[in-house]
């Protein structure tokens, strides 16, 4: 997978597309993400003794990976992810339009 936790993305498709936000966590079996503050559910959740309150929660629904782009820390646009290998054997990713380094 080449998107990762704490990377910034923008949804490209979607009811929230357009948005910006940080990855929360990911599903790499199945190729899903969940975005801070977006892909907003509501669950109907029953009051389990003194651990949690009966009411409608809302939460983040994981969306699929190629629903999402990445942002370049560089350049700040989305963009595709390659990757290289360094002088010292390391992969990295790198942008595919500014060619810097994200890692």
């Amino acid at each position: 997978m080449k998107i990762r936790k704490d990377d910034s993305v923008i949804i490209i498709a979607g009811k929230d597309s357009g948005k910006k936000g940080k990855v929360r966590r990911v599903f790499p079996g199945a190729d899903r993400v969940i975005v801070e503050g977006l892909n907003m559910i509501k669950r109907h959740s029953r009051a389990r003794r003194a651990v949690r309150q009966a009411g409608i929660i809302e939460m983040e629904a994981p969306i699929h990976i190629s629903n999402v782009m990445l942002l370049c820390g560089k350049c700040g646009h989305p963009t595709r992810v390659g990757s290289r290998f360094l002088a010292d054997g390391k992969r990295v990713r790198i942008c595919s339009s500014c060619r810097e380094v994200i890692d």
